[in-house]
């Protein structure tokens, strides 16, 4: 049976890999994730490997750079701008603001559009608030949720640290109704450094990663797969429908 397991509590999204995101009250739910979420990431132009993007793990001031929009000259849900740690504005595909991630990184970038994101393992990732005050709490110092940056941040009903890792197997749907959007749940997060990372400062404390590991095997909420679209809100319902069942709207998926 369907289970009331908690409400949408925060929003967020990443316009450009490993750059600031924006804090949403609701959002479009794609097949590919949050519209506009992970669109643009910038390329090593001199790496040859299968994954060329530069993240905040190679170049942690990159948290800082902050995407802008303007209702002038924005495409859809892109940003057009991009603000650096000092202040100032560049277009978000131009020479400038490539010359300048560049050269903070030490070697030649480039800003990219991706028409389905640059994800690390699936498009939309979960975590419960009860969590992030957990680990808190084992690393003995405030937290901001944007360390984790989570997609959605679901406030429990039933209070408890790693919630998630019950609902691996199963499905999430946000809001009622026939039109919700749902996700299947496809993994625990396992996380890196960027989790260590202030995103106000760049500064490193690599006890919040230290206790993760001690707590939870290294994992912290959830990565899902969307299976069906639609628009999620702050203060919806969540719902986890238990292992074995899905709903999909999607051709290449089956009901089972």
């Amino acid at each position: 049976m369907p289970t009331k397991i908690g409400h949408v509590e925060a929003i967020y999204r990443y316009p450009v890999k490993s750059m600031g995101g924006e804090r949403l009250e609701a959002a479009e739910v794609g097949w590919h994730g949050l519209e506009g979420d992970r669109r643009l990431a910038f390329r090593r132009i001199n790496d040859r490997g299968g994954f060329p993007w530069l993240s905040a793990s190679k170049l942690p001031e990159l948290v800082l750079f902050a995407p802008q929009r303007r209702e002038d000259n924005a495409p859809g849900d892109l940003p057009s701008h991009v603000r650096t740690p000092d202040g100032q504005e560049m277009p978000i595909f131009g020479e400038e603001l490539d010359a300048e991630v560049g050269r903070r990184y030490g070697a030649p970038v480039q800003m990219m559009q991706m028409k389905h994101g640059i994800f690390d393992e699936a498009s939309i990732s979960v975590i419960a608030s009860d969590t992030v005050g957990e680990i808190e709490r084992l690393a003995g110092r405030s937290l901001d949720i944007r360390r984790f940056r989570p997609n959605v941040v679901v406030r429990l009903l039933r209070p408890g640290a790693f919630q998630e890792d019950e609902w691996v197997g199963g499905m999430l749907r946000f809001g009622e109704g026939d039109d919700a959007p749902a996700i299947n749940v496809t993994m625990r997060d396992l996380r890196c450094s960027m989790v260590n990372l202030d995103p106000d400062t760049a500064s490193s404390a690599p006890e919040v990663m230290k206790a993760i590991v001690r707590a939870n095997q290294n994992t912290a909420g959830i990565y899902g797969t969307v299976t069906r679209t639609g628009r999620v809100a702050v203060g919806q319902t969540v719902v986890l429908h238990a292992a074995g069942r899905t709903i999909s709207e999607r051709p290449d998926r089956l009901e089972l």
